[in-house]
């Protein structure tokens, strides 16, 4: 298995793209992380309702289908949401998962229920100790990693990194990541209005009644952008997203190292775009024409030939941040895979 080579088809909107998707995965040979009789997770983001922009579920069939043909038993995998959102709970994501059309496999919540299902993985750095893995995957035999490559608020580009680093822990690790951005208030430009805590699904932020200003101290904030794009004042900022992205990759590694040698492949789709990620139950805008499906054995290496097959350098500008970064401190912990990968097209 090459760590370092990555395999593309480009996207055709005159083309079957099941049949390139199946000449990619035959060339790639990805499947042969799957032996006979192993539990496999088909790790992936199945969207917000009412969110259009995830991967198509034949797509995803397909995939569970190879996974059949070489003897695995596939289930349709993610985590629980730590913010409240339909898939904050494992009965009502398998509820968004079957109405987004993926009620042609098992769907296993991979935290659990409510997201106790986890086991701890120490990282051996001072950005985050320990990642509290997800239960499901850590116990999965192998694992089909398949990410729909889109812009991000936080990251600037979500993809298989951002896929396991926070799809794939508990609401704790999600919280802690998340909180590696800092916030910055400038009450003096706060008017009182009230608009930031009508916009925050958790009602985080509170307005001081005697000065009339925000206060934004609660331990429950993510840092995620609602409240800040809600301002019209502009008072609220997030800085060192960067930091976020380290987070990822840290949370990534921990993910993928409690998976023995050779039994992890990754599927990017590169398009349907759009400039934020399929958490909402919006369309956002769309920043480029659909690029490819990307298929190799490194989370690395496919996000790098992913990121740098899209306009990376408007996402970047459009969310004040580096994605770069993730693919950058990957490499940094020793995963394998490289930057600057060999990309064969199919």
């Amino acid at each position: 298995m090459d760590y370092n080579k990555v395999f593309m088809v480009k996207w055709n909107p005159f083309s079957n793209m099941l049949k390139k998707a199946k000449k990619l995965y035959d060339k790639s040979e990805i499947f042969d992380v799957v032996e006979k009789g192993d539990l496999v997770a088909v790790k992936l983001h199945v969207g917000e309702l009412g969110n259009p922009n995830y991967i198509r579920p034949f797509f995803v069939k397909q995939i569970m289908d190879e996974v059949i043909k070489r003897g695995g038993k596939p289930f349709l995998t993610d985590t629980t949401t730590y913010y409240p959102e339909m898939r904050a709970n494992g009965y009502d994501h398998h509820e968004n998962a079957v109405a987004n059309g993926f009620g042609f496999g098992h769907f296993i919540s991979a935290d659990g229920l409510k997201g106790g299902y986890v086991v701890p993985v120490p990282t051996g750095s001072d950005l985050i100790k320990e990642i509290e893995v997800a239960g499901a995957l850590y116990e999965a035999d192998a694992m089909i990693v398949v990410t729909h490559v889109k812009g991000h608020p936080l990251a600037g580009i979500g993809g298989a990194i951002k896929n396991l680093g926070m799809g794939g822990v508990s609401k704790k690790s999600k919280l802690e990541q998340h909180r590696l951005v800092d916030m910055e208030l400038n009450t003096e430009k706060c008017q009182g209005c009230g608009a930031c805590r009508e916009a925050c699904r958790m009602q985080i932020p509170v307005i001081d009644p005697e000065k009339n200003v925000v206060v934004i101290d609660d331990p429950r904030c993510m840092r995620c952008p609602i409240c800040s794009q809600a301002c019209p004042e502009g008072v609220i900022t997030l800085i060192g997203k960067e930091r976020l992205c380290r987070g990822l990759a840290l949370a990534a590694h921990a993910v993928l190292k409690t998976f023995k040698p050779n039994k992890v492949a990754f599927v990017n789709f590169a398009v349907s775009l759009s400039t934020v990620c399929d958490c909402g139950p919006m369309q956002a805008e769309m920043i480029g024409p659909d690029v490819g499906i990307f298929a190799g054995f490194s989370a690395l290496s496919v996000d790098a030939a992913s990121f740098s097959s899209i306009d990376h350098k408007r996402l970047n500008e459009l969310h004040k941040t580096d994605a770069w970064e993730q693919v950058r401190y990957l490499k940094e912990l020793g995963y394998p895979g490289s930057d600057t990968p060999e990309i064969a097209t199919i």
